[in-house]
């Protein structure tokens, strides 16, 4: 695929990376978001749910229902999920070009699943500052009833653009990107390993000779998933204490947390909801993937080089 020469086509490019990751991101939250949110309640208040992920569906089903329980903060959790794959997949893009001028790579086709992994890196630094806000608002509307029940406060229901209002009444912008450096820590090692997961799962599922983009359906859906598990395996624990920061509306210490949780529940509680997050991680990010390579391919296809 030649690609149109100089700024225009680097743009342009970039604006296909963007809506493709838009996509992307739509994807994952409608196959994602149910398990997301046990994730969520199991991180937070481990005592409630301490029977595990099954015992936690069932009580936020019975509790809640499906939409208001299970699909609470889709809103925001679309909004932040397109927000960080538009602009994670257009700074790879662009990251990818980066890495292959310091490398003296000929073409991003050519970088290895190192010079994959270390873009992804970069381009993580970028998407943390619009999914730090957006994840906020998930997370507290998602712990919205726990956190009242443990307040003694009766729920009320607040839209995600009611409570976005009041964190920044309260607290000002800074409340909104309470909790950006554990963002920051969590993606970029995290991403370093997610695109070096896909990317290097794509090299080991193609057939010799082949290019990495024609390996299929199927094959795009396995290299997705298997960078969805690397990714999660690795940044759980700074997940969880993002999680507990972002809640709690305080200013806390990334470290401190963790080290009250180890010392209060132990080093497991720092996985605490693995089990959906990888249960759900695998179809979310091989739909993610999948969404991703295929709406781009057509968008190359459809607007000509």
């Amino acid at each position: 695929m030649a690609h149109s020469s100089g700024s225009t086509g680097n743009l342009k490019n970039g604006l296909i990376d963007f809506t493709a990751g838009s996509l992307g991101g739509v994807a994952v939250v409608y196959v994602g978001q149910p398990l997301d949110t046990v994730k969520v309640k199991m991180q937070t208040f481990p005592n409630l749910y301490n029977r595990g992920m099954y015992d936690c569906l069932k009580q936020t089903l019975k509790n809640d229902g499906i939409i208001r329980g299970l699909y609470a903060g889709t809103t925001p959790a679309i909004m932040a999920n397109v927000a960080e794959n538009s602009v994670l997949f257009a700074a790879y893009g662009y990251c990818q070009k980066f890495v292959c001028r310091l490398t003296g790579v000929e073409k991003v086709e050519e970088l290895s699943a190192l010079g994959n992994a270390s873009a992804g890196f970069l381009a993580a630094f970028f998407s943390s500052f619009t999914l730090c806000p957006t994840e906020l608002i998930k997370c507290q509307l998602q712990a919205m009833r726990e956190v009242n029940v443990q307040g003694s406060q009766t729920a009320v229901r607040v839209t995600p653009l009611q409570l976005t209002q009041q964190i920044f009444r309260q607290y000002g912008i800074q409340g909104l990107f309470r909790g950006l450096v554990p963002t920051i820590m969590r993606e970029m090692p995290g991403y370093f390993f997610f695109f070096g997961g896909y990317e290097g799962a794509r090299e080991l599922l193609k057939k010799p000779g082949q290019s990495k983009d024609d390996i299929g359906f199927v094959r795009t859906m396995i290299a997705g998933a298997v960078g969805g598990v690397v990714l999660w395996t690795v940044i759980f624990p700074s997940d969880v204490i993002k999680s507990r920061v972002q809640i709690s509306n305080k200013s806390q210490k990334f470290l401190k947390v963790g080290y009250e949780i180890v010392q209060k529940e132990g080093v497991m509680a720092l996985y605490n909801g693995l089990k959906p997050t990888l249960v759900r991680t695998i179809p979310a990010t091989a739909a993610l993937f999948v969404v991703y390579e295929y709406s781009k391919k057509w968008m190359h296809e459809s607007f000509g080089d």
